[in-house]
């Protein structure tokens, strides 16, 4: 086994772990507003809302004050110690981020997040959070 192999399993691993994140992030929202119209009590559950909010929250601190994501630096370097320069390679790395990395000026990122940011928001305004009951009655 070569020393290169386990950073870029390691990599690839941090890699779909980004996507989940976005997955949730994105999803998170759907999930919210799908299930308040249908009645879905789980999806308000005050841990759910607050892992959505706080995951959102972070990518739009992350955009306004112009860092890089730790996953971003974390797979970035796996590469680097696998002797991976870039990106290129194999199916999961092709496909995972070309879903997950793309070109644009920063202003867009910037505007694109803070907008699904108040998105979030407003949904936990309109929908708030239900905290657990008391089943003792």
């Amino acid at each position: 086994m070569r020393a290169d192999i386990p950073y870029a399993l390691l990599a690839d691993i941090v890699l779909t772990l980004h996507v989940a994140v976005v997955a949730f992030v994105v999803g998170g929202l759907v999930l919210v507003l799908a299930g308040n119209l249908r009645g879905w009590r789980w999806v308000n559950a005050l841990w759910f809302r607050l892992a959505h909010l706080a995951a959102i929250g972070v990518v739009v601190a992350e955009t306004w004050l112009g860092t890089l994501c730790p996953l971003t630096t974390l797979e970035m370097w796996l590469r680097e110690q696998a002797g991976v320069a870039g990106y290129g390679g194999g199916f999961i790395e092709h496909w995972l981020q070309r879903v997950l990395y793309y070109e644009a000026p920063w202003w867009v990122f910037a505007v694109g997040y803070s907008l699904f940011g108040l998105l979030v928001v407003a949904t936990w305004i309109r929908f708030p959070p239900e905290r657990r009951r008391d089943k003792r009655c």
